[in-house]
């Protein structure tokens, strides 16, 4: 059945291209993707398939050199700075690798950032909600350095859904946690979109995390060159990366 929403994001013919002739790297090659609706995609592929490009592309953190990248029905192309900064602010969230919190704020100032940045005001219950969300009530006024790295990342992710963004882009979400935490933060993200329809695109080398998602998508060279449902597993997601790395380091 034809899905006739407005995606969340979508990409058509994205490239990316860095540097300039012979020393050009096309990082992305007329990509062709959307994401729907409450939706969780997870990105995979081998070290520099594109996977971050996309992602960074795709947030509008970096601009195409060709193509189009169209986020909320806003075709982000040709967008002032600062106008794409605003777009940003209200309708794209952000889960790094890194947790990226302010250390000198506490996490209920973390959270309420973004709404601060964007000239907004907290709605009241706003932030201490989502951190209840997030299973942090009463760590209100931690800062990051009295958090552990799994309540850093709930932090980040509560500061990412407070606006209720058109789509979270989460970068290696799990890559610095533990199992446990990992798959803590997992389950808050498959939350997010169960429940709030929450669009949601992560990057990630971890199998387990794929399966996570309702999809995975499989870049080499820049493109797109497969995709499986989430409900195949982590066992046959690390297959089918295994296969394209393996084809990948051999056409290399």
């Amino acid at each position: 059945m034809t899905n006739n929403a407005t995606p969340a994001v979508e990409l058509r013919a994205a490239t990316r291209t860095y540097g300039t002739g012979e020393r050009a790297v096309t990082a992305l090659d007329r990509v062709d993707a959307r994401f729907e609706p409450g939706t969780f995609t997870a990105v995979m592929g081998p070290s520099g398939s594109g996977k971050s490009t996309l992602l960074h592309c795709g947030a509008g953190l970096d601009r195409l050199t060709g193509g189009e990248v169209i986020i909320d029905g806003v075709p982000v192309g040709g967008l002032s700075e600062r106008a794409l900064t605003r777009l940003r602010r209200s309708r794209v969230g952000f889960v790094f690798q890194a947790f990226n919190l302010v250390p000198a704020l506490t996490a209920a100032q973390n959270v309420a950032l973004p709404l601060r940045l964007a000239g907004r005001r907290p709605q009241p219950g706003a932030v201490a909600g989502m951190l209840a969300e997030v299973g942090l009530t009463g760590r209100e006024g931690h800062r990051p350095s009295e958090l552990s790295g799994g309540q850093q990342q709930r932090v980040a992710i509560a500061r990412a859904l407070v606006s209720r963004p058109a789509v979270l882009f989460a970068d290696e979400p799990t890559g610095s946690l533990d199992a446990a935490s990992g798959a803590a933060v997992l389950s808050l993200l498959r939350a997010a979109v169960d429940r709030h329809r929450q669009t949601i695109v992560m990057v990630t080398h971890d199998p387990v995390a794929a399966a996570t998602a309702d999809r995975v998508l499989f870049l080499a060279d820049g493109r797109v060159v497969g995709e499986l449902p989430g409900s195949v597993g982590a066992e046959r997601i690390a297959l089918h990366t295994a296969r394209l790395e393996g084809a990948t380091a051999v056409a290399r």
